[in-house]
């Protein structure tokens, strides 16, 4: 089924002020903050946050680079390509499918026409720990004038919010306020920088989202908490309880929060990691181009992840794992459609829900 308006189904992510918290305010503002973060993590799994004080000067370079970087000729940006394995440099269209990645029956093609470029933390940056450099790789730089620089100047800005984040997620969950730095004080943190456009001829196209076309297939998040920053361009679906798609577009300076599998498990669910899509409108025969950048903060890729004790209630839905097993399958159901063998409980829940939607699909 097609995506639904908010208007006509009471669907709605809530704009959360998180500048208590990065202004260390007071504690009963603190309080109200993570009241409202619990309720959104809960109910929809998404939220947009205000008061996270990125300066507007670090995004409005940030993005620069990012368009020159994409405007780029395929064939040059192709020489950026990293082995799948690693999580670094540019993926070109139709190298992915997204909606391999939560545990579901692998296809026999990459559908996603969306083009990425990855940076994410290295190896070198904890010179006491012995990181495997497969996951802890270091970055791919293109030859373009500040690119590094205004992406590290990004990058910064967003793992600070994800800590902010994560400090809001222990005082909602009631732990102690330093509980999530034992497993992200070597977070396994990846930026994808997103373009979805398709070049002349790539599709035969109509006037409207068609069916077989897919910017980014449904799927899960892997890790701890997504901070996405996205233009106002409509693309992003969310899917609710029932299995209806809802069309997402960010308030003006708000960033899009969601939770990914990771907080799904250690919450047994209390918290949801929502499937969610990108199918960008159609527009006189041409994609209409949306760009996204979505930092991942995934956690210490050897920490063990156990349901919380407080969300035990009648038992755990999942049993543990560690970050580098979890994102490894995920990954390797994106990118070489090999079966999850760790997200079975993912595929289940997001089958459930596409089943109540009438299949979902369109």
């Amino acid at each position: 089924m097609g995506a639904m308006t908010a208007a006509s189904t009471g669907f709605h992510v809530p704009i959360i002020d998180i500048s208590p918290y990065v202004r260390n305010g007071d504690p009963a503002d603190k309080a109200v903050v993570a009241a409202q973060v619990d309720d959104a993590a809960s109910s929809v799994g998404f939220m947009q946050i205000v008061g996270h004080e990125i300066p507007s000067a670090v995004i409005e370079e940030f993005t620069a680079v990012m368009d020159e970087f994409f405007a780029l000729p395929l064939e040059v940006k192709k020489a950026y390509c990293r082995p799948q394995e690693i999580n670094r440099g540019y993926a070109p269209p139709k190298s992915e499918s997204l909606s391999l990645s939560p545990g579901s029956e692998a296809a026999d093609r990459l559908n996603d026409f969306f083009e990425a470029f990855d940076v994410g933390v290295e190896a070198g940056e904890y010179p006491e720990l012995d990181l495997p450099e497969e996951h802890y790789a270091r970055n791919t730089w293109p030859d373009i004038e500040h690119f590094q620089a205004a992406v590290s100047a990004y990058f910064t800005e967003a793992r600070r919010v994800a800590h902010t984040l994560t400090r809001i997620f222990a005082d909602a969950l009631d732990l102690p306020a330093d509980f999530f730095e034992g497993f992200t004080d070597h977070s396994l943190d990846v930026l994808r920088m997103n373009n979805y456009a398709l070049p002349p001829g790539a599709a035969e196209l109509g006037d409207g989202n068609d069916g077989e076309l897919t910017g980014m297939g449904e799927h899960t998040d892997d890790g701890i908490v997504t901070v996405l920053w996205a233009d106002q361009v409509k693309g992003l679906q969310v899917l609710d309880k029932e299995g209806r798609w809802h069309d997402v577009t960010p308030a003006d300076g708000a960033l899009l929060i969601n939770l990914g599998d990771l907080m799904a498990r250690w919450t047994n669910e209390r918290w949801m990691s929502t499937l969610h899509r990108v199918k960008p409108p159609v527009v006189n025969g041409t994609v209409e181009r949306r760009r996204s950048a979505a930092y991942f903060h995934d956690g210490n890729i050897d920490a063990r992840i156990s349901t919380l004790p407080s969300c035990v209630g009648a038992g755990s839905r999942y049993s543990p794992i560690t970050v580098g097993e979890h994102i490894g399958a995920k990954l390797a159901g994106a990118r070489a459609g090999r079966p999850n063998p760790h997200g079975r409980r993912e595929a289940d829940r997001v089958r459930q829900v596409m089943r109540r939607g009438g299949m979902g699909q369109q």
